[in-house]
């Protein structure tokens, strides 16, 4: 018999609920997946105020439900639930009707205005992609408007800004938009004393949450920032020229053009209608039990923001917090899976959450991380290396490899005006046109190499062993100069040490060896020069990595067999030939520099390198990644490439591409 399950909500807990119950149902044919959004697309609701403030692109937010549910047996339906009709098991949205057995509720929260007037029709949220949007093009609207405006008065109305609520989503908004507001007063020719930048709250300090030692942090931060702070101060109204407050039974009416709300949230509508058949809160949070069902209903599973649950031994429910929804969304699929399935038993949730961090801009944060019984505090850097770390942790779970590289281009890569922990050290900056010089040459370099041992008869007569030989000898004998015992023996056979002993007394009176490194007894580092320190040049230091492991797999397999050997050299001189070619014209360059890379490591790793051509490794860094799209055949061929890998289903349900 076939068994339903709808989802509500595409955010955090309904999209990783809804990804967690396809893969443990993938065998069972007549289990039917939906889950159904307002919109066709997940959103990053904690990076909300990086696009509100400019300081990312806002795709960078956004996920295609569509990606993330390909090759998943998951209906994805773009549509509004009106109502739920609990009795019957039906789900009724604008467009249609659908049954269920078992049903998710993760319909997230939406912004709580607390009856203050004029906040809901006045105040710019920040709860959506839309929300962001329109408040990025309100910022710059301000801006535009007090570049002109000759009035002063007026001209400060405009560029003031008021933060309603100093908690997580407050404190990063206000953060971000002052860290901001510097290059917005440079581009559009402004004093920025003329701005005014102000963080409310009703409470007496930032982020009630933390430690009073991190709130004092974050307040010097934002102070040094040029934010203004008016705590224990609430909100009376706000119009839409204006914000009154009231402190110490004084009232206060300030003008201002623009003020963001981040001051509470509450369940969303569909959960609020829910509390009204179900026990919840005054916030509209469904109370469920231990294992995440409604307390009136068996079939009805909630999650994430929209879930009253105190666990065993705590005082306070579960925070409204990502974490929270990645938790509960595994004991909500497991769940349910086991219920559908008749495998295993229920299992209770027990969540164990693992601290809270704020970032104060792009380029200081705060955390307290670690476990409920040991809690510590994390350095700036620390913290927002954690954050990042996390985002992308996330990321790989929604979206793969996809997501976590668009997310590392858009806060590390293309950022703007260094505004990341890490500054612009790793911002793409230099133009790639001037790559196709270096990537040209080191074809020509590796095509001549090819060529040369196609000449020196590579792909008919054996030659490794005196290749691999010839150079082990010469390693062996500075090594014994040096008092040292010989630790080389990849490749030896009789030609190798007679060549040692031909060689070696000229080799050590010559050679002088700079460091023997033993790496954690797994391979050696080995760095020589072919002459005395006084009178080498570039080309006479060289330096190889000794790895037991390779050693053993040439001497195996590759030396005893001249035919093994002929196989292993036609290889190296095909790669080589392939890899110019394809470097010079610019044709699947990324392969060919990996393949150039392999090679030099395949090289460093038996016979060693000169440091006069250590510049190939570089060089196959360099061009790693979009060299042949500067006057190469990848502008051509690269776009209909893409096109056809990300069509192939498995490609697109592992999310093995980048957009």
């Amino acid at each position: 018999m076939e068994k339903k399950i709808v989802i509500i909500g595409a955010g955090y807990g309904g999209i990783l609920t809804a990804k967690k119950l396809a893969k443990r149902f993938k065998k069972y044919q007549n289990i039917n997946i939906t889950i159904i959004d307002k919109n066709p697309y997940h959103t990053m609701l904690t990076e909300l105020h990086e696009v509100a403030a400019n300081r990312v692109d806002d795709d960078s937010i956004k996920i295609s439900l569509k990606k993330v549910f390909a090759g998943r047996r998951v209906n994805v339906i773009h549509d509004i639930v009106n109502k739920i009709d609990y009795d019957k098991k039906v789900v009724f949205t604008s467009l249609g009707e659908y049954n269920y057995d078992y049903l998710v509720l993760a319909a997230g929260s939406k912004p709580t205005f607390y009856g203050i007037e004029g906040a809901e029709e006045n105040a710019f949220r920040l709860w959506s992609y839309e929300d962001a949007i329109i408040l990025r093009e309100h910022i710059h609207e301000m801006f535009r408007k007090a570049a002109v405006e000759t009035n002063l008065e007026q001209k400060k109305k405009l560029l003031s800004f008021y933060v309603v609520g100093a908690g997580f989503t407050g404190v990063e908004m206000v953060g971000e938009l002052a860290e901001y507001v510097p290059y917005l007063c440079k581009k559009f020719d402004l004093d920025r004393d003329l701005v005014s930048i102000y963080n409310v709250d009703i409470l007496s300090r930032t982020v009630s949450n933390l430690p009073e030692k991190l709130s004092k942090k974050v307040e010097k931060r934002l102070s040094k920032m040029g934010v203004k702070f008016k705590l224990n101060t609430n909100v009376v109204a706000i119009g839409k020229d204006y914000i009154e407050t009231s402190a110490n039974g004084k009232s206060s009416r300030y003008n201002t053009n623009t003020v963001i709300w981040a001051a509470g949230i509450q369940s969303s509508d569909i959960t609020r209608k829910a509390a009204e058949v179900m026990q919840s809160t005054n916030s509209g949070r469904i109370m469920v039990d231990k294992y995440l069902r409604s307390v009136d209903n068996e079939s009805v599973y909630v999650i994430g923001d929209n879930m009253y649950f105190v666990p065993e031994g705590e005082e306070k429910p579960v925070p409204q917090m990502v974490e929270n929804c990645e938790q509960s969304s595994d004991v909500a699929a497991k769940n349910i899976y086991a219920q559908v399935s008749g495998k295993g038993n229920l299992i209770e949730y027990k969540p164990t959450f693992h601290g809270v961090m704020v970032s104060v801009g792009s380029r200081y944060g705060v955390a307290r991380v670690g476990t409920p019984k040991m809690m510590f505090n994390l350095p700036s850097f620390l913290a927002m290396f954690v954050k990042h770390f996390i985002n992308m942790v996330y990321f790989a779970q929604v979206a793969g490899w996809n997501k976590v590289f668009s997310y590392m281009k858009h806060e590390f890569f293309t950022i703007r005006n260094q505004r990341s922990f890490v500054g612009g050290h790793f911002s793409n900056r230099t133009p790639s046109f001037l790559l196709v010089p270096l990537r040209v040459w080191l074809g020509l370099v590796w095509l001549y190499e090819g060529i040369a041992k196609v000449f020196d008869k590579w792909l008919v007569e054996p030659k490794l062993e005196g290749f691999f030989g010839g150079a082990n000898s010469w390693y062996n004998s500075i090594l014994q100069a040096a008092g040292q015992a010989v630790a080389l023996d990849a490749a030896t056979s009789a030609t190798a040490e007679a060549t040692a002993q031909a060689t070696g007394e000229a080799a050590a009176a010559a050679g002088v060896l700079i460091f023997n490194w033993n790496i954690l007894g797994i391979f050696k580092a080995i760095f020589v020069s072919g002459k005395e320190l006084a009178s080498s040049a570039i080309g006479d230091f060289a330096f190889k990595l000794d790895v037991p492991l390779i050693n053993w797999f040439i001497d195996t397999l590759i030396m005893p067999q001249d035919t093994v050997q002929v196989v292993m050299q036609s290889f190296i001189v095909i790669a080589e030939i392939l890899i110019g070619l394809a470097l010079i014209g610019g044709l699947f360059t990324t392969i060919a520099a990996g393949g150039s890379l392999i090679l030099q490591f395949m090289f460093v790793t038996t016979t060693g390198l000169y440091l006069s051509t250590f510049w190939m490794i570089f060089a196959g860094v360099a061009v790693l990644i979009g060299a042949g799209r500067t006057f190469g055949l990848d502008y051509y061929f690269m776009p209909h490439i893409k096109r056809l890998w990300q069509k192939i289903p498995f490609i697109r349900k592992l999310y093995i591409y980048n957009d």
